[in-house]
């Protein structure tokens, strides 16, 4: 593949005090990662540093200023690197959560956002971050996602994924009280979630996935006596979703027990389900592969993505951070990104 046709990936290096600086530049250390896409990495010169120490690694890049250059490089066999400031060395320490760690998580998320919006990356994978230390440096929602959803200027219904290898999950509550969580079910999220994750299979080269609806209650409700939702709400979206034209043969099922979905997905018979809500699913995907997990952002207009362990304070600093999960996250949002690529280029005017 050209240099012209490789999407533009921004690479960050997540929560200052975390692994992710070692995890970027473990990922820049294969050889084969440039092949994938045109790579830029936007962070700290210390911090980048630090995480090639850690990791033990000396990583040749492209130095470059601003976005707006990356798209006409042509040694892309190189990644590309933007030093920005967002952090002191003296204010980070491994392992501890921190408002400035948070602030400048932010400020180098949004320089990417506002890359995207300027049609200058055609995707973004981000090392890890803290939440708590976000919130504690400026941001204003429940989750980054909800901050790029609102950045981004998005409308329409949107949710994370989390993946594990050729298994997505969606869900149609995500960070929310789970004594909460029933008043979120309605047939429109429901319908919602399986088109965003229809789509988005579709878009990482699954050209015919089938997509699994969970039920809410134990036992599928078992017939009305032990809740209703499964009859009332998930049963009659999912005919609604059935019913409709789709560019693969009927690939919405269910409702499906709970406990017994995920073990039709491990058996290759779906490519996708739709949970409920936030732990329905997680705990199944964490449990089948917690250190190769992915978490992409459905339902923006560019694609996201991000190892789904988190920032693993307990080892930060130590040099022993696996980038299983990194590599998958990277596959995932060049793959993405360059569909994503392809579409822009189809829908421009001539």
């Amino acid at each position: 593949m050209n240099h012209c046709a490789l999407p533009v990936v921004a690479l960050t290096l997540g929560d200052p005090a975390g692994i992710g600086a070692e995890l970027i530049a473990r990922l820049l250390a294969k050889p084969e990662a440039t092949r994938l896409a045109n790579l830029v990495l936007i962070g700290d010169a210390w911090l980048w540093e630090q995480g090639q120490h850690l990791a033990g690694v000396d990583i040749a890049t492209e130095p470059l200023t601003a976005f707006s250059e990356v798209r006409s490089r042509t040694n892309t066999h190189l990644p590309a690197f933007i030093a920005v400031n967002t952090i002191a060395r003296a204010d980070v320490q491994h392992g501890k959560v921190s408002a400035q760690g948070g602030a400048s998580v932010l400020q180098v998320l949004n320089q990417c956002m506002d890359a995207a919006l300027a049609d200058q990356i055609d995707a973004i994978c981000f090392a890890p971050l803290n939440k708590q230390a976000m919130k504690m440096g400026g941001l204003r929602h429940e989750d980054e996602l909800h901050h790029f959803a609102e950045y981004l200027g998005v409308q329409g219904y949107f949710c994370e994924f989390n993946t594990l290898g050729n298994l997505w999950t969606s869900r149609i509550s995500s960070h929310v009280p789970l004594k909460d969580v029933a008043q979120y079910l309605s047939q429109e999220r429901i319908g919602q979630a399986a088109e965003l994750i229809y789509h988005a299979l579709r878009a990482s080269g699954i050209q015919a996935p089938k997509v699994a609806i969970a039920g809410f209650n134990p036992h599928n409700g078992d017939g009305g006596t032990c809740g209703r939702e499964e009859i009332d709400i998930i049963a009659p979206a999912v005919q609604r979703l059935q019913a409709r034209e789709w560019p693969s043969h009927a690939p919405f099922h269910g409702p499906f027990p709970a406990d017994t979905i995920f073990l039709k997905a491990q058996a290759g018979e779906y490519q996708a389900i739709v949970t409920m809500y936030h732990d329905q699913g997680q705990i199944a995907i964490k449990l089948l592969g917690f250190s190769r997990g992915v978490t992409v952002q459905g339902g923006l207009p560019i694609p996201i993505t991000t190892p789904a362990h988190g920032t693993a304070y307990d080892i930060a600093g130590q040099g022993r951070a696996s980038v299983e999960a990194t590599w998958q996250a990277l596959h995932i949002a060049a793959r993405m990104g360059a569909a994503h690529r392809l579409a822009a280029r189809m829908n421009a005017p001539h």
